[in-house]
C-alpha cells in the first residue's frame, strides 16, 4: 500500500512538473509575440511618418514656383503646343520644301522641348495645359482653310511673329526665372526659337 501511495505521488508531481513548463513556455511565446507586434508597429509608424515627410517635401517644392515663373511655364506650355500643331499642318499641307522642314522641325523641337517642361512641371506640382487655347485654336483653323501659296506665306508669317515674342519671352526668363530648374531650361531652349526666328525669317524673304 505505501509503496502504490509512493508511485501515485510521483505521478501527481511529474504531471504538476509538466504542468508548469507547459505554462511556462506558453507565457514566453506570448511574450516574444507581443514584442513582434509593437516592432511591427514601430515599423509602421515610422513608414507612415517618413510618408508625411515625404509629400509635405513634395508640397512644399511645389509652393517655391513663383506666380511670374507658372505664368511663364503655362504660356510655353500653349505657345509650344501651338508649334507642334501648325507644323503638323505645314508637314501636310504645303507644297514649298523649306516651308515643309520648316513645319517638321517645329513638330520635333517643339515637340521635345514641351516634353521636358512638362516633366519639369510634374516635379514642381504644377499642371500644364493639354489642349490649345481659344486663340490658337482660331488661327490653327483658319490657316487650315488656306492652301498652296496663301497657306505657306499665311503659315510663315505667324511664325515670325509668334518666334519675335517667343525670343523676348524666353530671354526675360532665362535672367529672371526664379526657379533655378526653370531658368535653366529657358536657358537651354532660347537658342533653338531664335534660330528658328532665323529660319522662319529667310523663308519669308524668298515667299515673297
Amino acid at each position: 500500500m505505501q509503496r502504490k501511495a509512493v508511485m501515485k505521488k510521483s505521478v501527481y508531481l511529474v504531471f504538476a512538473t509538466l504542468s508548469l513548463l507547459a505554462l511556462f513556455a506558453f507565457a514566453c511565446k506570448r511574450q516574444e509575440g507581443e514584442a513582434t507586434d509593437t516592432s511591427y508597429s514601430s515599423s509602421t509608424t515610422s513608414a507612415s511618418a517618413s510618408d508625411t515627410a515625404g509629400t509635405m517635401s513634395t508640397t512644399a517644392s511645389a509652393s517655391t514656383l513663383s506666380a511670374s515663373d507658372r505664368e511663364f511655364a503655362m504660356k510655353a506650355a500653349e505657345g509650344g503646343m501651338a508649334e507642334v500643331t501648325l507644323g503638323q499642318t505645314a508637314a501636310q499641307k504645303a507644297t514649298n520644301p523649306d516651308v515643309k522642314n520648316f513645319g517638321n522641325r517645329m513638330v520635333n523641337d517643339h515637340g521635345k522641348a514641351g516634353d521636358e517642361l512638362k516633366q519639369l512641371a510634374t516635379n514642381k506640382g504644377l499642371a500644364l495645359p493639354t489642349d490649345l487655347n481659344a486663340e490658337d485654336k482660331k488661327i490653327a483653323d483658319e490657316l487650315s482653310s488656306r492652301s498652296g501659296k496663301d497657306f505657306e506665306k499665311a503659315y510663315i508669317k505667324d511664325m515670325v511673329e509668334d518666334h519675335e515674342k517667343d525670343v523676348k519671352e524666353f530671354e526675360k526668363a532665362s535672367k529672371e526665372a526664379q526657379d533655378p530648374d526653370l531658368k535653366s531650361w529657358a536657358s537651354k531652349t532660347l537658342p533653338v526659337i531664335q534660330d528658328h526666328l532665323k529660319m522662319a525669317k529667310q523663308i519669308a524673304a524668298k515667299l515673297k
